[in-house]
């Protein structure tokens, strides 16, 4: 592997599980400085004693990120204790999947989910934009889906928030070009991430597998009851079913272990056998 990630300052949100803790962990140990936030302190501050104890650099900061000042107080922390920031990581983030007519029950999550998908990417980009510009250079990821691909049933609240990510990518890309990179992150389904527990109806998956839902609600069976078959359950088989949340933490590493000239701007990570459509 190249060494482009070696001592660079990354900041990231949802630190505290999931892909974030992996990406910290990940990031740390190929000698990148990381500063962790999460809205789970006791969560977050796990991540940064792991890395410390593996002999990494690290600090950590309880952050809501739908709070504009305090996303401001964390990239200020940033450059107090590092001098700079080279990238910032949008990770965090919800995943209510529900279909309209289940407003009675989703209607409080929904707009939570769009105050920490769309509002937390916006402040996280507006919260180190200014230090990034004033450096000359910067990288800034941001973890969308490919629930943004396109409108489906069960999703019409998540997608619109995962499209709206895109669209914040895709503008500040063009607006900040020869001076912030920017990099979109659509990840497949990841049942290990647990970020399929916000789901408050889980038959609004349906959007997302049409016609292969069948099979794989079956495989999904098979995986919760450890039944999956060894080319399912085998990231070296064509058959790979239920993608492994490193495979995605990887591809967030590979976007920042670039040269600053190089621009990896939209990633999309599947199992080859998943059978989602989008």
């Amino acid at each position: 592997m190249s060494d482009h990630i070696g001592d660079k300052v990354i900041v990231l949100t949802g630190a505290g599980g999931g892909f974030g803790r992996l990406i910290s962990l990940k990031a740390a140990s190929l000698g990148a400085r990381l500063v962790c936030a999460d809205i789970d302190a006791d969560a977050v501050n796990a991540t940064v004693q792991d890395i410390q104890n593996a002999q990494g650099q690290a600090f950590g900061r309880q952050t809501d990120v739908t709070d504009a000042t305090q996303m401001a107080a964390l990239a200020q922390a940033a450059v107090e204790r590092f001098g700079r920031i080279d990238v910032m990581v949008n990770n965090a983030g919800v995943m209510p999947l529900a279909f309209y007519a289940d407003h009675s029950a989703a209607a409080g999550l929904w707009h939570r989910c769009i105050d920490i998908n769309i509002k937390g990417v916006l402040n996280g980009i507006m919260a180190v934009h200014d230090q990034m510009i004033a450096q000359g250079r910067g990288h800034i990821v941001n973890i969308s889906s490919i629930y943004g691909n396109f409108p489906v049933a069960g999703a019409g609240v998540y997608g619109a928030t995962k499209a709206a990510v895109n669209f914040l990518s895709e503008s500040l890309r063009v607006e900040s070009q020869g001076k912030i990179k920017v990099t979109v992150i659509k990840p497949t389904g990841v049942p290990g991430t647990g970020l399929g527990a916000g789901i408050v109806n889980p038959a609004a998956i349906v959007g997302i597998l049409g016609q292969n839902a069948p099979s794989y609600l079956a495989t999904m069976r098979a995986l919760a009851s450890g039944g999956l078959s060894a080319d399912q359950a085998d990231p070296e088989t064509i058959a790979y079913a239920a993608l492994g949340p490193d495979f995605i933490a990887d591809q967030v590493i590979h976007a920042i272990n670039q040269p600053w000239g190089v621009s990896l701007g939209d990633i999309t990570i599947r199992a080859s056998g998943d059978g989602y459509i989008l």
